[in-house]
């Protein structure tokens, strides 16, 4: 990440930063020394907890935008840019999750709400700073994708398929940033005990603290690696998913129990 002093004075723009993974990351590149550039939907909820963790005012700005909507999100981005500067890093965290039924009308709307949200909301964050880095050949983008994109599962459809995409999408730019010098990478967290999880009404093994998390995929981050599953423990299950036949594969998730809808 071409780090000055350990990350002292280096900038980290980070979405969906009012609660769960991007707050943990947010805590822990403040940690390290970083200046950061938050953005939600809820920016009040973001200054209320930067006032409460004492962040200092010279080190933290907040920006307020909707990810799907991309003159929102762009223009967070280009704020950052004028009041801030360029970033080194650039994490697109925020996203959805939600059950849906294709057989159920309004749950297509959910399809368009998950994808808008986790992918194009992924590229319009990303969007205003991509050229500037390519330009300074030097930076990092990084995409929160998940393990749900490693097959699809019975009434997830929407999540796994855009958390899927996420992975594709990423490793497109990271090939078109690559001459350039700049690193994207890709983050597929298994279970972290955030918001998203709370209503998963079925096991989550390895399930892991935001924090703890954060520490590893800070540590990934730094390296620069191209993509890794967070804990270790869920890539070998991953592993293991994607080498199933799918009848074999069909059968382990025949009766499991289905991600909540949206009420309504």
């Amino acid at each position: 990440m071409n780090a000055r002093q350990g990350g002292v004075g280096q900038l980290a723009y980070i979405t969906g930063a009012s609660s769960g993974i991007g707050q943990a990351l947010a805590q822990r590149f403040y940690r390290a020394g970083w200046r950061l550039a938050l953005v939600a939907r809820r920016s009040e909820e973001v200054v209320r907890w930067a006032t409460a963790q004492q962040l200092a005012a010279d080190r933290c700005s907040v920006h307020a935008a909707d990810v799907r909507d991309v003159d929102s999100i762009v223009a967070a981005g280009q704020a950052c840019l004028a009041q801030q500067g360029l970033p080194d890093v650039v994490i697109a965290n925020a996203g959805i999750s939600i059950g849906m039924e294709t057989a159920i009308r309004a749950d297509l709307e959910v399809m368009r709400a998950t994808f808008e949200t986790n992918n194009l909301g992924m590229a319009a964050t990303f969007h205003p700073f991509v050229q500037a880095m390519c330009d300074r050949r030097a930076g990092t983008l990084v995409g929160i994708g998940s393990v749900a994109g490693i097959r699809g599962l019975p009434g997830h459809g929407a999540y796994c398929a855009s958390k899927a995409a996420v992975t594709s999408y990423c490793e497109s730019l990271r090939g078109e940033c690559r001459p350039h010098g700049v690193k994207v990478v890709t983050l597929a967290p298994g279970y972290i005990d955030t918001p998203l999880t709370k209503r998963n009404p079925y096991s989550m093994p390895f399930l892991m603290a935001p924090e703890d998390f954060a520490d590893r995929a800070f540590e990934a981050i730094e390296r620069g690696v191209s993509y890794r599953v967070i804990p270790w423990q869920m890539a070998v299950i991953g592993k293991l998913m994607r080498m199933l036949p799918d009848a074999l594969f069909d059968r382990a998730v025949a009766g499991r129990a289905r991600k909540p809808r949206q009420a309504g």
